[in-house]
C-alpha cells in the first residue's frame, strides 16, 4: 500500500524476512533483514515490527528461520522439525499481550503436526518448505482480512466523518492496509471524504510517528493531537467516531489495546460518540472470559523518562509503564472483523461471529 511493504519474505530457501524498522520512522525508512530466530525475536521485542497482525506474520516467518537454520546445518526431518518447534517456543516469549503472536505460532505448530501425521516429515527440506508455505498463507490471508475489515468498517462512517484514532492500526501494523485505518482507507476509496484526528500515543508516539506518516502518504487529511486533547476535541464537536485496533479481545468483548485507549472510550461514551474496534478474528482470545484475565505487558521505565533521547524526568523517580489497557465491552459500540460487525458487543454476539477461528488455548 502506498509504496511500502511492512514485511516480506525475500527469496525462497534459503531466504530472509525483511521488515521496515518502525523504530526509525518517520525520520528514516530503514529496512532490516532478519536471518535468524534471535533477530526475529529482537525485532518483535523492541518494536521494530509491531501491531498484533504484523507480529503474528513475523513470528510465523521466524519459525521458518528456525527450520532453515537447522536445514543449513544438515539436519534431517526430525532436526528441522525440532528446530522449528524450539523457534516457536522462543518467539512466544517476545511479547505477552498481542494474541495474534500465539495464534500464528500455534498455526505453524499444527502445520508441522500434519506433516508428522501424514508420515512425510522425514525430509528436512520438505518440512522447511511446507512451513514457509504456511507462513506465506498466513501473510496473504492477513492482507485479505484487512481488506474485508475495511469494507465492513467503511459502511459505519457517515459522509465526511471526522474520525479519531489512537496508536497505529494501519498498514504498518498488518500485512497491508490495516484494521482501524483500513476502515478509513476503504471509506476514502469509496468516495467518502473522511478526515482523521491522530492521537500522538505516548510514550512511544506511534500515532505521531506512524499513523500520521501513513495517512500523509495516502493523501488523507490528518490532524495530530496529544492524547490529552481528545476529550476537548469531542466536547467541541470535532469528532464523529473513534476507531482503534486491538491486541487481544476476550470472549465477552473486553478489548486490550494501546495504553490510553480506555480513556478515549470513556470520553466517547460521555459525548455520545460511537467507539469502534477493528480487529481480525485471530485477535479474539476465546479462552478468556473477560479482559481482567488479559496479560498486560509492562515495558522499560526509560520509555517514559526519556523523550527523543533526552531525559525528561528526575533520576530515581518511580515509573509504571503498562503498554496496554483494557476497555470494557459496555463502552464498545461495535467490533469490526473480517466476518462482519459484532453489535451489541457481548459474549453471545462475539461467539456467534468469531467463535470459530479465534484463539483458544
Amino acid at each position: 500500500m502506498a509504496g511500502f511493504e511492512t514485511l516480506a519474505w525475500r527469496g525462497d530457501l534459503p531466504g530472509a524476512l525483511e521488515i521496515i524498522d518502525q523504530r526509525a520512522l518517520p525520520a528514516r525508512h530503514d529496512l532490516l533483514r532478519l536471518e535468524t530466530v534471535p533477530a526475529a525475536w529482537d525485532a518483535i521485542k523492541t518494536l521494530a515490527v509491531r501491531g498484533a497482525p504484523a507480529i503474528g506474520v513475523a513470528a510465523a516467518y521466524g519459525v521458518v528461520l528456525g527450520a532453515q537454520e537447522a536445514l543449513a546445518r544438515g539436519g534431517g526431518g526430525d532436526g528441522v522439525a525440532q528446530a522449528a518447534l524450539a523457534a516457536a517456543d522462543h518467539l512466544a516469549t517476545s511479547r505477552p499481550t498481542a494474541v495474534n503472536l500465539f495464534w500464528a505460532l500455534e498455526r505453524m505448530r499444527r502445520a508441522l503436526g500434519r506433516l508428522v501425521d501424514r508420515g512425510v516429515a522425514g525430509d528436512g527440506a520438505f518440512v522447511a518448505r511446507s512451513l514457509l508455505a504456511e507462513a506465506r498463507a498466513i501473510h496473504e490471508e492477513d492482507r485479505a482480512t484487512c481488506r474485508a475489515i475495511g469494507r465492513h468498517g467503511a459502511a459505519l462512517l457517515g459522509r465526511g466523518a471526522r474520525v479519531l484514532t489512537h496508536c497505529n492500526a494501519g498498514g504498518l501494523a498488518t500485512s497491508d492496509y490495516g484494521t482501524a485505518l483500513g476502515c478509513i482507507y476503504a471509506a476514502v476509496e469509496g468516495g467518502n471524504p473522511v478526515t482523521v484526528l491522530s492521537c500522538e500515543t505516548r510514550p512511544l508516539l506511534q500515532g505521531a510517528r506512524l499513523t500520521s506518516w501513513e495517512l500523509e502518504r495516502r493523501g488523507i487529511p490528518v490532524t495530530l493531537i496529544s492524547d490529552g486533547m481528545s476529550g476537548f476535541a469531542m466536547q467541541r464537536g470535532r469528532v464523529d467516531a473513534v476507531i482503534v485496533g486491538a491486541d487481544r479481545i476476550a470472549r465477552n468483548g473486553d478489548v486490550a489495546n494501546k495504553i490510553g485507549t480506555y480513556g478515549h472510550a470513556v470520553l466517547a461514551r460521555e459525548h455520545g460518540i460511537p467507539f469502534y474496534v477493528a480487529a481480525p478474528v485471530s485477535t479474539f482470545d476465546l479462552s478468556l472470559a473477560s479482559g481482567a484475565e488479559i496479560p498486560i505487558e509492562e515495558r522499560a521505565p526509560d520509555e517514559v523518562t526519556t523523550f527523543g533521547g533526552q531525559r525528561v524526568a528526575p533520576e530515581g523517580v518511580d515509573v509504571w509503564n503498562p503498554a496496554f489497557d483494557v476497555t470494557p465491552a459496555r463502552l464498545v459500540t461495535a467490533i469490526i472483523c473480517e466476518r462482519g460487525v459484532i453489535q451489541p458487543v457481548d459474549e453471545e454476539h462475539v461467539m456467534a461471529l468469531a467463535g470459530a477461528g479465534g484463539w483458544c488455548r
